[in-house]
């Protein structure tokens, strides 16, 4: 089985919504199941002057990708994250996964796109 059951990233902080062109800036979180069970995930969402938001449930299907846009309630069960806000997440899965984070930041003529990689065991 591939992955680790516990992922961090420190380095959260949803871009202004700028229209400068087609593509929304967004940061998204991806899980990658390569096992042949579904697997339930809980995230939980950090800040520096705030208190945490715990146990934002996903289940991920066997063999399956499934992504998440952190700037979407509606991907989020109802939780929001703050745009401008410095945050960081935990991803706890009870099976091993591999995670990934990805901004999309348009702020600027130049679009830029990245992926954080995360601290995982």
């Amino acid at each position: 089985m591939s992955g680790k059951k516990n992922w961090y990233f420190a380095d959260g902080y949803l871009p202004e919504k700028i229209n400068n062109g087609t593509m929304e800036p967004h940061e998204a979180l991806m899980f990658f199941n390569t096992s042949n069970q579904p697997v339930k995930i809980k995230v939980h969402v950090y800040f520096t002057d705030r208190d945490p938001i715990k146990n934002i449930p996903f289940t991920v299907g066997a063999e399956r990708v499934m992504s998440i846009r952190l700037d979407s309630p509606d991907d989020l069960s109802g939780a929001e994250i703050p745009l401008l806000t410095q945050y960081a997440l935990h991803v706890e899965a009870e099976a091993p996964i591999v995670c990934q984070f990805g901004r999309l930041d348009t702020t600027q003529n130049a679009m830029s796109y990245y992926v954080g990689i995360g601290y995982a065991e």
